[in-house]
């Protein structure tokens, strides 16, 4: 194929709040749990990160980093912008994909209930003391049950919204292109948007606009830190991490409500994951990333299994989104987006790239055991 081909409007060009991209094609965050002990980005990490902008991809958002040295942290050997040293760990990071003609967003999650690895912490905390569903991912270094969180209180509330503002001025002055919050896949922002996680009777809890009033608080933060000439986006699922099949119990009433309230927010872009980003997000209808694109007024940034690029390209030309992310089909292939402008074959994933467990160096050996036969 080449970029006069059908899949030519994937190579398009865009505008995404004050960050212009080469093409519509995005790399998702996925966690790797190769940093440091103490947080910082290596060498390693910036060669992963550097393949994709050199194999073609416009955008490169970083896996979830830890916000502060509380209670944010999820995994261990997760980075960090926690600190200042964490924040020049990631400026070589972020040159090297810029040398490659992409553009970089720093993802900054805070693990609530949902942390396994924390060495600042004992304990965990969420909106409520709901004990999370499931058991720890093994890929990512944990056992076990998620232990009952401690609820926390509103003081604590104010030092995670300063937490985010805080490291978005660190990404800012590292050099990432702006910053993705990550409001997704069962994390601190997601548990207090979910009935049933979040049992508060206070303004952070009860209705639609108590639960999501948390990610808005952090918005607010991050773009008063940050300023206007910085991009700003959030991620929104319904699935999690421990709960791949959880739907909003308000269907696509709540879904409009929820996209409406997130496109008021002085953000620029909107990421929908789900596990098949072009599926009806309830049993009929729009798709999430539609539902998105209908409500909130934003560009959409689409995520979930379009590795095809025919469902990649089928998303972009129906209006549902305006670009796509990528993860399983960039870590099979880095080099995708010239793939497919070439018309070269996409491999199928292979799970063996993230077991035992999901960091770097265990992809590399089995890469180079692969290679060798």
């Amino acid at each position: 194929m080449t970029r006069d081909a059908p899949t030519g409007r994937l190579f398009a060009p865009l505008e995404v709040g004050p960050m212009m991209l080469r093409n519509r094609l995005a790399v998702a965050p996925m966690t790797r749990v190769s940093a440091t002990a103490d947080g910082r980005a290596t060498r390693r990490m910036a060669d992963y990160y550097a393949a994709f902008a050199e194999g073609g991809f416009g955008l490169v958002i970083t896996e979830g980093i830890y916000t502060d040295k509380q209670y944010a942290q999820g995994y261990l050997c997760q980075p960090g912008l926690s600190d200042d040293g964490q924040r020049e760990a990631w400026r070589p990071v972020v040159e090297r994909v810029h040398g490659h003609g992409a553009r970089m967003l720093a993802q900054l999650m805070h693990a609530g209930a949902l942390s396994q690895g924390n060495p600042h912490q004992t304990q965990t905390r969420g909106p409520s003391a709901v004990r999370p569903k499931g058991t720890q991912m093994a890929f990512y270094r944990g056992s076990g049950s998620y232990p009952r969180p401690v609820a926390m209180s509103v003081a604590e509330i104010a030092d995670a919204v300063q937490g985010f503002a805080d490291a978005a001025v660190r990404a800012r002055d590292a050099g990432f292109d702006g910053i993705e919050i990550h409001g997704a896949n069962g994390y601190l922002l997601d548990q207090f948007l979910s009935e049933g996680i979040n049992l508060r009777d206070d303004r952070y809890g009860g209705d639609l606009e108590g639960r999501l009033r948390l990610t808005a608080e952090v918005a607010e933060a991050v773009r008063a830190a940050v300023g206007p000439d910085v991009t700003v986006g959030v991620r929104i699922s319904q699935g999690k991490v421990n709960d791949f099949v959880h739907k909003w119990r308000g269907g696509e009433a709540e879904a409009a409500a929820l996209f409406e309230a997130l496109g008021s927010l002085p953000i620029d872009y909107l990421h929908t994951t789900e596990l098949e980003a072009w599926r009806p997000a309830f049993a009929v209808g729009p798709s999430l990333a539609a539902l998105a694109k209908r409500h909130a007024g934003k560009p959409v940034l689409a995520n979930g299994s379009l590795h095809d690029p025919a469902q990649a390209l089928g998303l972009l030309e129906r209006g549902e989104a305006d670009l796509v992310s990528l993860g399983r089909g960039a870590l099979t292939h880095p080099d995708w987006p010239r793939r497919v402008a070439e018309g070269a074959p996409i491999e199928a994933f292979d799970p063996s790239l993230l077991s035992p467990l999901a960091d770097l160096e265990n992809a590399e050996r089995h890469r180079a055991s692969r290679a060798a036969g």
